[in-house]
């Protein structure tokens, strides 16, 4: 069974949608590829910035986003090495392939005027960092090869985050699942694993509804413009 292979979007939610696709389309080059108004929730705009065919930066606009307060070691770290709130956004990292262009990218972001830290080298990868609109902290980094776990998983770590020997032998190494002939049973609500919290009362009830009903009458898949087939 193939497993999850990458990021398909990084959503970041927005108060100003044009000065993020300034931002991403001028400073890092990244094509506009979509721009609609959000599937299935009302005021809200969806833009995707495209990283590659498969992989997008998201942004998505409420008006309402403009009257709710930013709180750095709360909404925000603010940098690269402060804390904030669990589950937050702590900071993004794009990819390049090579040194070379991890380079030609320090030198596009600096020329459209914005600072640049680095590269730094990590060992695994080297980065570099610099900011984004509405205090983004944001990384570019380059990977020769794949993680060595062997050498990066540090026992000292290991101990701190209470992790048994048993517990990293199956992180390291995840079991497989066997899909079966038919999809299994939705797990019922509150009994302590993650949900999608704080839904709309309206809405949460969605998760009990039939996969096929949720398909067949919740999904939007019509582009907002029209384009005329070609003989």
């Amino acid at each position: 069974m193939t497993p999850i292979n990458g990021i398909h979007h990084l959503a970041i939610m927005t108060a100003d949608v044009k000065k993020q696709i300034e931002f991403f389309s001028d400073v890092l080059g990244m094509k506009l590829t979509a721009l609609y108004w959000m599937h299935n929730v009302e005021g809200c705009f969806h833009a995707f910035m495209e990283l590659s065919p498969s992989c997008s930066m998201a942004f998505v606009f409420s008006p309402a986003v403009k009257d709710i307060p930013v709180e750095f070691g709360v909404s925000h770290a603010g940098n690269p090495i402060k804390p904030c709130s669990a589950g937050v956004m702590q900071h993004l990292a794009f990819n390049v392939d090579s040194d070379e262009q991890l380079h030609a990218m320090r030198d596009r972001i600096r020329a459209k005027g914005v600072r640049v830290l680095g590269p730094l080298d990590h060992g695994f990868c080297k980065s570099i960092y610099f900011g984004g609109p509405e205090n983004l902290v944001l990384e570019v980094s380059t990977s020769q090869a794949a993680i060595n776990a062997e050498a990066w998983i540090d026992p000292e770590v290991v101990d701190l985050c209470g992790i048994s020997h048993e517990e990293l032998a199956r992180y390291k190494n995840p079991p497989s699942f066997a899909a079966t002939s038919s999809p299994v049973a939705q797990p019922p609500a509150g009994t302590g694993k993650p949900e999608y919290t704080q839904m709309d009362p309206g809405f949460g009830g969605a998760f009990d509804l039939p996969d096929d009903f949720v398909t067949r009458e919740l999904s939007e898949s019509t582009p907002p413009v029209k384009i005329a087939s070609v003989a």
